[in-house]
């Protein structure tokens, strides 16, 4: 028993060493007792103690910042080395109109995808309700957001990661894309360019990290072996297998339909010029580039009055061109 398989906690490890040197009192001689005792005590268990309160601080992240520990690691965009340095920092959200900040959120974690559903459940808690309407960039796109905005009853103007690759020539020359396949309805299968059916074998399900349940439906064609197309299609040996998501291309058949009709298309356009151009005016302009203080809390105080200093400032350049305008 060399405790393969065993995990040993701070606590676990404490009694076996008090047992040892209880053992250690009834023979004091013997030296590789005393050695193993002595690398316990003052080694091995203070590092176990340091590992077990490194884990604590994690939480559910992968780093952390040893001078700021609600840090985490990212990637920043203002990369000076060019080499996809890391460095510690928060990701900031903020949700504006007509370049007020309206609200704003600060996270632990480096993808925007997981930061959708707590900023608007904190834009809920303090406008008593959301928006009728939401504008987000591609970062957003996720099935579990969209399903989220959906259950809201908020239209989401969301562009998801494939929305501008859809609408090139390449793209819709990849016979291997689903996306350019056909689908029956009432057989529950695929038909793909060069005409061989895909049907459905099983369903599996999976959860993200929040908890979002996703269905993902298997279909498998029959005969790929003399498909012309196979190459182009797939690498694998035997037939073409694909796995998909039902949920996700119903969400991103209704965003591209709205993201390309007349409305969608201008409220999209108008997203660059609302949080890009605070985020601008914050970064460019103001020179606010970098925290002055440490933890989640002070952080997020920071970032409240930076929010509350944008906003004066803009409605007194806003009153002071009206008070121009009305002068002329």
């Amino acid at each position: 028993e060399l405790g393969e398989g065993t995990e040993w906690t701070g606590e676990k490890l404490e009694t076996a060493i008090q047992k040892l040197e209880a053992r250690l009192q009834e023979k004091p001689k013997d030296k590789p007792l005393k050695k193993a005792v002595r690398q316990l005590r003052k080694d091995l268990l203070p590092r176990l103690r340091k590992y077990e309160q490194y884990q604590k601080t994690l939480g559910s992240r992968n780093s952390f910042s040893k001078t700021d520990s609600d840090a985490t690691f990212m990637r920043m965009k203002e990369d000076h080395m060019r080499n996809g340095q890391l460095k510690p920092g928060y990701n900031v959200q903020i949700g504006t109109e007509n370049q007020f900040i309206l609200a704003y959120s600060v996270h632990q974690r480096p993808t925007d995808t997981r930061c959708l559903e707590p900023h608007f459940e904190k834009v809920k808690r303090i406008l008593g309700r959301l928006p009728e309407t939401v504008i987000a960039d591609a970062g957003y796109g996720s099935e579990e957001n969209y399903a989220y905005l959906e259950k809201e009853n908020v239209q989401a103007v969301v562009k998801y990661n494939s929305y501008h690759k859809e609408k090139s020539k390449a793209w819709e020359t990849q016979v291997g894309k689903i996306e350019n396949w056909s689908y029956d309805e009432e057989q529950d299968a695929w038909t793909c360019k060069a005409g061989r059916t895909l049907h459905f074998r099983y369903e599996s399900k999976e959860r993200t990290e929040s908890g979002y349940e996703i269905r993902k439906r298997h279909y498998r064609s029959i005969g790929c072996e003399d498909c012309p197309l196979k190459s182009s299609c797939t690498k694998a040996a035997g037939n073409r297998e694909v796995t998909v998501s039902m949920e996700a291309l119903r969400y991103r058949n209704r965003a591209r339909e709205l993201l390309r009709s007349e409305e969608g298309y201008a409220l999209a356009v108008r997203r660059m010029t609302e949080p890009e151009s605070v985020f601008g005016q914050l970064k460019n302009n103001r020179g606010f580039r970098r925290f002055l203080l440490r933890g989640l809390s002070k952080v997020t105080l920071e970032v409240g009055w930076l929010s509350l200093a944008h906003n004066l400032l803009k409605q007194a350049t806003t009153d002071q061109k009206r008070k121009q305008a009305s002068l002329q």
